[in-house]
């Protein structure tokens, strides 16, 4: 029966909808076992047929051609059923297969234009996302790196996921942050945030300070007169975390409001939790003292660092509601290369939520290397 419903409800209608919608589908067919049931009761001079016609062109607002077909063929079984054969009887035969076919034709029509039409809103949804991410280099001095963005099945909203890693005279600096809220509010918060970041983190020395010049810069874009929906500019915010991985043998972490990174280490998974919780970006005004600085965790060679968004961690299995658990799935994948591990590291988020992510997620690696295979890194991207 799930077949035959393959037209989904609206996107973006409440609980409450889709369940009239579901009914608004079951009707053609309870119409025409009513006309059925009439059929073979003592009723049965009463005339059917005609309501009977009109169930494939009923069906096709909220089926498709194979919900037409399955209601076109119930109704032309009860139309044989009738005793009458008279020219009506045949009128409505010949009605029910012309009213048949041009549903299932317009259903068709329909379809595959609603179709073209989603697949270009993707297309510029994409291309709009792909001018905010770019895909991080495989090597970054002391460090080899990756990154992975995860499209949630949301049609053509455009998620405000965000990441970037970058060499400076510093060490290696990155960046993960998540507006709240999608569209192109998301978007241009997000633009805001990653091009702050870009240009202080090669001169700012106190990556503190690389998260302030972030937080000013959004907020520069949401007083803007008009660039903000004011739902947004009074409940929107982003959470943000900056790392920075130099010569020694640390990372530098400053976390505002984000999920903490996750540091493997010989096998087992460790967070890094900030000692001094700050609130995300664009909502200083919580905050009840100065901004902390940034907090060190060591960071040996071999020590693999995951920098990740709450699309992540927050993916729920279809079954029983559970979250994906992160850390164990780690843990689980045998040693390889970054990219191979973030895709290993799908999968098992796929294969958790059922296919069916309901948050997009982004992902950042980097692994530290030892002295030698950094100054080997850095040669090569020096010839190169």
């Amino acid at each position: 029966m799930r077949l035959l419903f393959r037209l989904a409800p609206p996107p973006g209608v409440g609980g409450h909808s889709r369940a009239l919608f579901r009914v608004a589908q079951c009707v053609p067919f309870v119409i025409v076992l009513v006309a059925l049931g009439i059929e073979l009761s003592p009723a049965h001079f009463l005339v059917t047929g005609t309501f009977l016609t009109a169930m494939p062109a009923l069906a096709a607002l909220t089926m498709g051609p194979k919900g037409i077909l399955s209601v076109a063929v119930l109704a032309l079984a009860t139309d044989l059923t009738s005793p009458a054969y008279d020219m009506a009887y045949y009128s409505n035969i010949v009605s029910l297969l012309l009213v048949s076919l041009a549903s299932v034709t317009m259903s068709n029509a329909v379809r595959t234009r609603r179709q073209s039409e989603l697949d270009q809103v993707r297309r510029i949804a994409i291309a709009a996302q792909e001018a905010i991410l770019r895909p991080v280099p495989a090597r970054l001095g002391p460090v080899r790196a990756a990154s992975m963005y995860l499209a949630a099945e949301t049609g053509a909203q455009i998620g405000g996921d965000l990441y970037e890693a970058v060499q400076t005279r510093y060490g290696v600096r990155l960046i993960v942050g998540d507006v709240r809220g999608k569209g192109l509010p998301a978007v241009r918060a997000a633009a805001a945030v990653l091009g702050a970041f870009r240009v202080t983190a090669h001169y700012e020395d106190e990556l503190a300070e690389v998260m302030n010049h972030c937080a000013a810069a959004l907020r520069q874009e949401r007083a803007v007169p008009g660039a903000v929906e004011q739902e947004v500019l009074l409940e929107g915010f982003v959470t943000a975390l900056v790392a920075q991985v130099s010569d020694a043998h640390e990372v530098q972490v400053v976390n505002r409001g984000h999920p903490p990174p996750l540091v493997l280490r010989q096998g087992k998974v460790q967070a890094l939790m900030p000692t001094s919780p700050l609130p995300p970006l664009g909502l200083e005004d919580l905050l009840t003292g100065p901004l902390a600085n940034a907090e060190s965790y060591p960071f040996a060679p071999g020590d693999r660092l995951l920098l990740h968004t709450d699309g992540v961690i927050e993916a729920r299995n279809p079954d029983n509601n559970d979250f994906f658990a992160l850390p164990e799935a780690m843990e689980a994948v045998h040693t390889c290369t970054p990219h191979e591990f973030l895709e290993q590291l799908h999968r098992g988020l796929l294969r958790h939520t059922d296919g069916r992510l309901a948050d997009d997620a982004a992902m950042l690696l980097v692994d530290r290397l030892d002295e030698e295979a950094g100054k080997q890194a850095v040669g090569a991207a020096a010839a190169s």
